[in-house]
């Protein structure tokens, strides 16, 4: 019998407000459950504006810690309402002055399992994070839900192969890459990167991008999510890039250990070469 996942993932328009934005993605939810689905993932800071288009102090009112802020419990709640695996990206705050871009990982059951935080933190223009969050600290964690063995890796993180890698061998059949990026900056490179990475490291990936303008600049962001398999083919269709949508796809996981066994890139890999990439 075949191991297939039914997966989702949500490119959504920002509301105006985080109790919309929230009550919005609760209601893409439960309608993906309807459709099947077992794990559902967010795009970059869900609950939020991409507030990063400017260096404002304002926008630290965003943050909330995780596991125990109100929108990962509320996460908790649905998946337990759902019965499905949730990855929840939002703003967290550790401490003051601890400030990280994380994603929070929910098993179906409701149980938080950990949290992911986005190592590499731009600073060009319309992406001011650095004036917001501190570099990850948690390493590349892949957590054992319900459906699998599923990574985070978020957005600016996509550039460098070599969280894909370390994700890819701690276990990763599935990796969520949420992001906000925009149709001038980056556009080409989004059908081009997740695909090439799901193929080098052999696993699942679902790439999911803001779509539209917000009120803090001019960003485009222009959707177009996708789940890719590692084969590097599209799952489907990919989403529209101009309108807020769930897809839905199926993942046939079983095609991770056909194309290890196939394509053979973990058996030939040479680490005891590789030192000079760590050097600064």
């Amino acid at each position: 019998m075949a191991n297939v996942v039914r997966a989702a993932l949500v490119q959504a328009t920002w509301t105006g407000d985080t109790a919309s934005m929230v009550a919005k993605h609760e209601e893409h939810a439960r309608e993906a459950a309807r459709q099947g689905a077992k794990v559902i993932g967010f795009q970059e800071v869900f609950n939020a504006p991409y507030f990063c288009q400017v260096q404002e102090p304002e926008h630290y009112r965003w943050a909330e810690p995780v596991p125990d802020g109100p929108t990962v419990t509320r996460m908790q709640e649905l998946a337990r309402e759902t019965g499905m695996v949730i990855v929840v990206p939002v703003f967290e705050v550790e401490q003051s002055g601890f400030y990280f871009n994380t994603a929070a990982v929910i098993d179906a059951d409701g149980t938080y399992l950990g949290k992911y935080r986005k190592h590499h933190i731009p600073q060009v223009k319309g992406f001011w994070e650095k004036y917001y969050f501190k570099p990850g600290n948690l390493g590349w964690p892949v957590f054992d839900t319900a459906v699998g063995k599923v990574g985070v890796y978020i957005c600016y993180d996509r550039h460098f192969p070599e969280g894909w890698r370390q994700l890819g061998l701690n276990g990763a059949q599935l990796v969520y890459n949420p992001s906000a990026t925009s149709r001038g900056l980056s556009a080409y490179l989004w059908q081009l990167e997740q695909p090439a990475a799901a193929v080098a490291n052999e696993y699942f990936i679902a790439a999911i991008n803001r779509v539209g303008q917000e009120e803090y600049g001019d960003n485009d962001f222009y959707g177009t999510s996708y789940f890719v398999d590692p084969r590097g083919q599209f799952v489907g269709e990919t989403a529209s890039d101009k309108s807020e949508e769930l897809i839905v796809r199926d993942l046939d996981f079983d095609l991770i250990e056909e194309v290890r066994q196939q394509w053979a890139f973990y058996r030939d890999r040479r680490p005891d070469a590789y030192e000079g990439l760590v050097q600064p």
